[in-house]
């Protein structure tokens, strides 16, 4: 098995051509997203009149069904042995819902386009990085990660800059930024028709039996079973980002400024995780996780207590970099731990645990915001993600073991 921790390698001079693809495939679908998603929670509270809690139950409900449908498609790539049909059918679902949001009359609109937006991508997740994990050899999987989270964050970040431009120049009409969203959404599903190869049969692949079954998750190692509880602690932390939106526009940031909260937090993002993902090659993975809680608890303080824009702009690029330096980590060290046979039931669980507890988050954190104040929110996100630091500590030496 390999070691979980990363320790000691030492990378390869060259990232697998397929990796390059499916990353620019993300980077156009979360130029689409995000052109959404960069405006949406404040478009549901102002023009649509709902609450911080709607929002927070609307985020978490959302990402919660992506993580129950990864867990499915990721079992089925590994029953079929096939990767690119499941990622090329959930890029498409999310490109087909994109019309939805320009149109939406009401807050039941947009929770059914979130819900299938959201079942698309669970249904490409676990495929496609277990599709990474297939054609990335082991000296470069944290880098490939890495890669793939950063030209995904690329797209994170380029979509909020194309919202706040075009809410400038259409004087702040969210329906017309909404079609142009549509898009770069189309063009990622030309992508993976054209661009995006797979080997010939997936390794592992042949099975008869469907792997969701009880007999194989047993087979999932005990180190693969550790990351997933830190991870499960550690979401719980890591709330939805429509909350880094809601506090700008606490501050009466206006409205066609907002998203500069996810470009500053995703830019962030997009230049940390490749590089962090090349020194989880070369260094103990444990320790780069650490620094990311830790990073994630100084956002949320400053978040908390620092007044003004001053702390939003600090929490909100501190909370970017903490995103950086866990997001590729958490897939390589599940990459590591799942045998190659069951790596998309592996990538689906671990999903499916992280999107239960994203739903019990992003509520909790809807909660307090709604009945203490926003300072709650953070504080309480802080404390947890305190948790999970002391969580990976303790069983730091089990990991370095297996």
């Amino acid at each position: 098995m390999a070691d979980v921790t990363g320790k000691g390698r030492q990378p390869a001079p060259a990232i697998p051509g397929g990796v390059w693809a499916l990353g620019f495939v993300s980077l156009f679908m979360d130029v689409s997203s995000e052109m959404i998603h960069a405006l949406l929670p404040v478009y549901m509270v102002t023009v649509l009149g709902a609450s911080t809690l709607s929002v927070g139950i609307i985020e978490g409900i959302a990402e919660a069904t992506a993580a129950i449908t990864k867990v499915f498609s990721g079992a089925i790539s590994d029953w079929l042995g096939k990767r690119k049909l499941l990622v090329l059918l959930g890029y498409g679902m999310a490109a087909l819902t994109k019309p939805i949001f320009p149109i939406a009359p009401s807050i039941g609109w947009l929770i059914a386009a979130r819900f299938i937006d959201r079942i698309g991508k669970g249904i490409r997740g676990a495929p496609r990085d277990a599709l990474i994990a297939d054609i990335s050899p082991p000296e470069v999987r944290g880098a490939s990660f890495g890669l793939r989270q950063s030209l995904d964050t690329v797209g994170a970040f380029l979509g909020p800059t194309l919202a706040l431009l075009l809410m400038w120049w259409t004087s702040d009409q969210f329906g017309t930024v909404f079609w142009i969203a549509v898009i770069p959404a189309c063009v990622a599903v030309g992508l993976i028709l054209f661009f995006v190869k797979e080997p010939a049969k997936a390794p592992g692949s042949g099975s008869t039996k469907f792997p969701l079954r009880k007999a194989d998750l047993l087979r999932l190692p005990s180190p693969y079973w550790l990351v997933t509880g830190v991870a499960a602690i550690f979401t719980l932390a890591r709330f939805s980002e429509a909350f880094l939106l809601l506090d700008a526009k606490d501050l009466d940031m206006p409205v066609m400024l907002i998203p500069l909260v996810l470009i500053g937090m995703n830019f962030v993002y997009s230049i940390s995780a490749y590089p962090v993902g090349i020194l989880a090659d070369r260094f103990e993975r444990v320790t780069l996780l650490l620094i990311g809680i830790g990073l994630l608890v100084a956002a949320d303080l400053a978040l908390a207590f620092m007044p003004g824009f001053a702390g939003l702009t600090l929490g909100v690029l501190l909370w970017g970099l903490h995103m950086g330096c866990t997001q590729g980590i958490f897939a390589a060290l599940v990459a590591d731990a799942s045998p190659d046979n069951l790596r998309g039931t592996a990538f689906g669980v671990f999903n499916l645990v992280s999107g239960i507890t994203l739903l019990c988050a992003s509520i909790l954190a809807g909660g307090l915001w709604e009945w203490i104040g926003s300072d709650s929110t953070f504080v309480a996100g802080a404390a947890l993600a305190s948790l999970a630091g002391l969580t990976l500590v303790i069983l730091r030496k089990r990991l370095k073991k297996a």
